[in-house]
């Protein structure tokens, strides 16, 4: 099973700069940087090719992890709205 299915193509892409993208970003930076730390390196000059691989790579995770979220969000919402049509009984308005 892929991670977002074919159906979610129809959904509106999530913007390239977005809170999860951010967070894993800085979560694959923070790994480059204490790989560096336990062995002994310095933190900043050493391995920045590691660092922008790793902070790349969690950029890009969290893009995907956003398009599955607002994937399975959107599928939770009309899951939700299509019982609510089916059954106008259990929804009545106040008057």
């Amino acid at each position: 099973m892929a991670a977002v299915p074919e159906e979610a193509r129809g959904l509106p892409p999530p913007p390239l700069l977005n809170k999860m993208s951010a967070w894993l970003g800085g979560a694959g930076w923070m790994a480059a940087l204490l790989a560096n730390g336990f062995s002994q390196r310095p933190l900043l000059t050493a391995g920045v090719h590691r660092q922008v691989l790793l902070t790349t790579v969690g950029w890009f995770a969290g893009y995907f992890l956003a398009k599955r979220t607002q994937y399975v969000h959107a599928k939770k919402d009309r899951e939700m709205f299509e019982y609510v049509r089916h059954h106008p009984e259990d929804f009545k308005t106040a008057v």
